[in-house]
């Protein structure tokens, strides 16, 4: 929820929990903001300072425990301590990459009374941050963009968490670059705008993971090329010229040789390579990219529609979701096959509005960052994209919403299976399923019994209907729809390799299995 909070609102969310299994119990979503970039400080309970280390009842070493999952630990060993280490916490939460960060406080120190000074200058030292870029590299840049006959632009969470949106559609719209998203940075680039290719990587939209890979120079700002974006790194862009904006210095290189680095905020960043492009600029009307880009949409167009027949595929159900929504809502999502669908098939059209855990695939996360999305933005509809096994891991808080008076969506798109591991197996491993079949409950009446309403649709009439009634209800609202077990998600990159052999229909894969176990019978042979 904390977490949620702070993706919508752009400030710290704050989370508190008591000491040992209370502490324990939010490291996953620790986790999960340090690996987002999400700012986050959470504040633990710890047994009193003499019985640290004595296995005292309910302790836990949480500093040792969350020391690589945040950006800070502290530890006040007085009550005195606590106004500066609260302070710092704060800056170093939301200063440079923003990241989660913990103050543990003992028993004794919280119930400790004394003369307490509220200083209003603590400044935690270490924050240095090369906020503004250098003008030599951002020169190369420009030289680069400008020489570009494929321009290219990949934008991830840095962009969001610059507010630098406004700056990425200028400098694109200037150098006529198509844009795509890593899936943190989905949203910072209107999705319904015509440069837009949508999210790239291993569930990635045809066209981007097919454009991208014909780019002669590619702009990376605040992404990291991670494997989930990339594929197999060795085969991404080889041909391409690679400038990559990050404020995080040991981001450049750690995955992806580049050819022009720029440590620097990514709004700052693209505001001076904007303005040395509009120094230089001599625009050429007719441009065969563009035409490239048009037709590799058609081809786009042609290939979705092969893939959705029946009424109630998820991906129609997407679509239908962000026809009938108000173009400000806020989407979270749950991990799996739900995730990869709304990645593809729900535009976001404004930052701060695609909500989801992306480094650390977080099942379980969409529910409760709706809830905290909610709280930030009261006036906003919120709508959670379940799946079902992702669903059932944190639906207890439907008494969380209703208790506190949170009225969120939720939609489930019910498999009643582990979806995304079904899909490896299914594809990869002949059908050979393993623990991934599920017997869930009820959903309307788990929703009904926490004072929530379920309804249950099994067409797209019925769902403009349950979701016009769910804009209105001062409750949550849980819409259960069940789809086919069979379904995949398409497009995939298989595991290993790179964008180049992205698939897009079972057909394709059936022919890359029927080779790959020819090859194997060959081995056994």
């Amino acid at each position: 929820m904390a977490d949620g909070y702070a993706r919508v609102s752009g400030r710290p969310g704050v989370c508190i929990a008591t000491s040992g299994p209370g502490a324990t119990n939010l490291v996953t979503g620790i986790a999960t903001a340090y690996m987002d970039s999400s700012p986050l400080i959470a504040i633990t309970g710890q047994v009193a300072k003499a019985a640290i280390g004595k296995d005292a009842f309910q302790e836990a070493d949480i500093i040792g425990i969350t020391t690589s999952i945040t950006k800070y630990n502290f530890q006040p060993r007085t009550c005195s301590e606590i106004p500066n280490v609260v302070k710092m916490a704060f800056q170093i939460a939301t200063s440079g990459r923003f990241g989660p960060v913990l103050i543990d406080l003992p028993r004794d120190v919280q119930t400790e009374v004394n003369e307490i000074i509220f200083s209003d200058n603590i400044i935690f030292s270490r924050l240095k941050y090369n906020m503004i870029p250098h003008p030599l590299q951002v020169e190369k840049a420009v030289n680069l963009l400008l020489n570009a006959e494929r321009p290219f632009i990949l934008a991830g969470g840095g962009v969001i968490a610059s507010n630098a949106s406004q700056q990425l559609l200028a400098l694109a719209e200037l150098i006529m670059a198509p844009v795509a998203t890593t899936l943190m940075g989905k949203g910072c680039f209107p999705e319904n705008h015509p440069l837009s290719l949508g999210v790239v990587g291993m569930h990635g939209s045809y066209e981007a993971n097919k454009l991208i890979l014909e780019a002669d120079v590619l702009l990376a700002v605040g992404c990291r090329f991670s494997d989930r974006t990339t594929c197999n790194v060795s085969e991404f862009c080889p041909d391409a010229k690679i400038i990559h904006v990050d404020l995080d210095a040991s981001e450049i290189g750690k995955n992806r040789k580049v050819d022009v680095p720029i440590v620097g905020d990514a709004g700052e960043t693209l505001s001076k390579i904007y303005d040395g492009v509009v120094k230089r600029l001599c625009r050429k009307e007719e441009s065969v990219w563009l035409n490239r880009i048009e037709e590799i949409k058609r081809e786009s167009e042609n290939i979705y529609s092969s893939i959705q027949e029946n009424n109630l595929t998820p991906i129609k159900i997407l679509k239908e979701l962000r026809e009938i929504l108000p173009n400000d809502t806020i989407v979270t999502t749950e991990v799996g096959q739900n995730q990869m669908w709304a990645s593809l098939y729900f535009k976001a059209l404004k930052p701060r509005t695609f909500i989801t855990s992306g480094g650390l695939g977080t099942m379980g996360f969409g529910f409760p960052a709706s809830l905290g999305a909610k709280v930030a933005k009261p006036d906003t509809p919120v709508l959670d994209i379940a799946g079902d096994g992702s669903f059932m891991m944190t639906s207890n808080m439907l008494v969380t919403s209703v208790n506190e008076n949170i009225p969120v969506m939720v939609v489930i798109l019910n498999n009643s299976m582990l979806g995304m591991v079904a899909q490896w197996q299914r594809l990869f491993y002949n059908r050979r399923y393993s623990a991934v079949k599920l017997v869930n409950p009820d959903f309307i009446k788990i929703s009904e019994a926490c004072g929530a309403i379920g309804i249950r649709v099994g067409s797209l009439e019925e769902l403009r209907s349950a979701i016009g009634q769910a804009l209105k209800n001062e409750v949550t609202t849980v819409i259960d729809i069940p789809i086919s077990p069979e379904e995949d998600v398409f497009p995939m990159v298989p595991p290993g390799k790179g964008l180049k052999e992205m698939i897009y229909n079972a057909l394709k894969t059936s022919s890359i299995l029927a080779k790959k176990s020819e090859r194997l019978k060959e081995m056994i042979d």
